[in-house]
């Protein structure tokens, strides 16, 4: 049985943003009763990520932990006596597994004793994210090397990787969090509603009492998730679960105020998911008139990121243009042809028939 009621009409037009300015880094403010937005600092272009701290009877919950870093443990030392007045955390949710959201659960879990709340794809996917220590592995050269990206290019990328900031500290156990389940914190009940795509299993958490809409990265208000394909699992079709966990998450009311892992809390949940569809659509048709003629993903990746600077830059271009012609392939929309050791797409013109044969999986 579900939670969720029938959604209201949309009432936003346009985003809204209750606050102009946002907490300073490591700065926190209060959103609603029992509830603080936290600032917390980021050493990247991206400067923060959003955590929040839920008031629970004697202690807190905390959503979210920051990367596992010494300038992060510095800010929760402050918030642990400045915000929580000595209080213990009762327990930890992690919406899902990426570094700057989870990179602190091991430290936060065994410091306060307490349960970690996770969905058990993003549980997993602490354990299985592709690293370069010790070299790289032939799976991820064949996947650079298939995506056309120049060698030279590959060890800057493998810097990325490796780079300590991208290392998780995770819990030993964890208490799973499944679609529709509700957690009683406090004087609220909080409805878990799992999406995909950006990550395998991502919790968000909506609090119909207060109108509240922790959305994680899965809507963001002004820049877009990243939704990428890995080495892990090169074959993936993330886009298409992203797109569709979109148009689920129209069940949440277009009343929430929605509490974003990045930039500022907004209203305008419904003409967000509207704006994200179409910005990602728009991106298909672009790629697809571009592939008229045989192109490898690194050129339709400066074709559909031509701005794209530092290594950084590169490794999630191209996961995000490779998410792209993944689901094109799925669609039947372009063709994928391995040449030497590299592929290339193109743009498909054929029967139904010979549409419907792309759809097998060759072993």
């Amino acid at each position: 049985m579900s939670y969720y009621s029938t959604p209201a009409a949309q009432k936003h037009y346009e985003l809204s943003f209750p606050w102009e300015t946002p907490p300073e880094r490591g700065d926190w403010q209060t959103i609603a009763d029992g509830v603080v937005w936290l600032r917390m600092p980021l050493p990247f272009g991206l400067d923060h990520i959003n955590l929040y701290l839920l008031r629970h009877d004697d202690g807190w919950v905390i959503v979210d932990t920051g990367l596992g870093t010494e300038q992060t443990r510095e800010v929760w030392e402050r918030v642990f006596i400045e915000v929580m007045e000595g209080a213990p955390v009762k327990a930890i949710i992690a919406t899902h597994f990426h570094y700057d959201h989870a990179g602190s659960l091991g430290w936060l879990a065994k410091r306060f004793k307490c349960p970690v709340y996770m969905t058990r794809g993003e549980y997993n996917a602490l354990f299985v994210s592709p690293s370069s220590k010790g070299g790289m592995s032939w799976q991820m050269a064949q996947f650079f090397e298939r995506s056309g990206i120049p060698k030279d290019t590959v060890p800057g990328m493998l810097e990325i990787i490796s780079d300590d900031n991208y290392e998780h500290d995770a819990p030993d156990s964890y208490s799973r969090l499944v679609d529709n389940q509700v957690l009683r914190i406090g004087n609220y009940d909080w409805e878990i509603v799992i999406a995909s795509g950006h990550s395998p299993e991502h919790a968000c958490l909506y609090n119909r009492q207060a109108n509240l809409f922790i959305s994680g990265d899965q809507v963001l208000p002004r820049i877009t998730s990243s939704v990428c394909v890995t080495a892990t699992e090169p074959d993936a079709n993330p886009l298409k679960d992203w797109l569709e966990s979109l148009q689920g998450l129209r069940v949440v009311s277009d009343d929430v105020l929605v509490l974003p892992a990045h930039e500022r809390p907004f209203y305008g949940l419904h003409y967000r998911l509207g704006q994200l569809i179409e910005h990602h659509h728009a991106h298909l048709d672009e790629l697809l008139v571009e592939m008229n003629e045989a192109k490898t993903a690194d050129e339709l990746m400066w074709f559909m990121f031509p701005r794209v600077r530092s290594s950084f830059d590169i490794l999630l271009a191209n996961g995000e243009v490779l998410a792209h012609l993944n689901f094109l392939l799925g669609e039947g929309r372009i063709t994928r042809r391995l040449i030497g050791e590299c592929y290339r797409y193109q743009r498909f013109i054929g029967s139904s028939e010979s549409a419907a044969e792309m759809q097998v999986t060759h072993v």
